[in-house]
């Protein structure tokens, strides 16, 4: 068992993606005290607003606000993200060093082309992980093989169908919190850089009204949704709610 051993590891093709689709689940887990991380794979450096400096300090922040155990950047292009070998070595490597159960993964098909090719690019390296002929290093030390049991992927800005809705109530506030954090991108009244999609303030109650609409479909007060990458399987019929 390694030290920084992660019980999740969310993986974003920008920094904010992972509080976008999936920070009450993270935080729902790490209050729970599970160890989770985060890694971003680009620095956001072509958004219209913010700087690459500023968009990881605010990844930082972020990553304080619900408490993950890591946070790393693998300084990949942004807005050219692509499945080659040098990209999911960089991904493999992640994996290995933190050996997460559970993987969380950009959304299968999104307004961001980036979104996808993350997407695409992190299901590839999550199987390769696993795979003892293929040479990685940390530190110039050999890493061991590593494959998560699972992957989901987060849903980001289209509104696509969950396979299924994990429950944050009470979580919410953390969720927002982290990404209020990103004050570059999203809504702020006394901002003058120019406007977009996700600044504006009715992208911001949309945050909360998509989590009470899942939540209100479990039964809940607030949920998010995931999409599985593989046919799901559980214990015994006391695993649903």
């Amino acid at each position: 068992m390694i030290e920084n051993k992660l019980k999740i590891l969310a993986l974003g093709a920008h920094p904010d993606d992972v509080e976008l689709g999936a920070a009450g689940t993270l935080a729902k887990h790490i209050a729970a005290g599970d160890k989770c991380g985060i890694v971003d794979f680009t620095k956001g450096e072509l958004g219209t607003r913010g700087t690459p400096e500023l968009r990881v300090e605010e990844a930082n922040a972020a990553g304080d606000i619900l408490g993950v155990s890591a946070r790393e950047n693998l300084g990949l292009r942004d807005g050219y993200i692509t499945n080659d070998e040098e990209s999911q070595l960089k991904v493999i490597e992640m994996i290995r060093k933190y050996q997460p159960e559970i993987l969380l993964i950009n959304a299968p098909n999104d307004r961001h082309p980036d979104h996808g090719a993350a997407s695409e690019l992190s299901v590839r390296a999550s199987f390769l992980a696993g795979l003892r002929k293929i040479e990685t290093f940390e530190n110039g030390k050999a890493q061991e093989p590593w494959r998560p049991k699972v992957v989901y992927h987060y849903i980001q800005y289209y509104d696509l169908e969950p396979d299924f809705i994990v429950d944050i109530s009470g979580h919410l506030d953390a969720k927002l919190k982290s990404i209020m954090a990103y004050g570059s991108q999203f809504y702020d009244p006394n901002s003058t850089e120019p406007k977009t999609v996700i600044s504006s303030e009715g992208f911001f109650k949309s945050l909360e009204s998509r989590a009470e609409e899942w939540g209100r479909q479990i039964y809940r007060q607030h949920g998010e949704g995931f999409i599985k990458e593989r046919r799901l399987g559980v214990a015994s019929l006391d695993g649903f709610i």
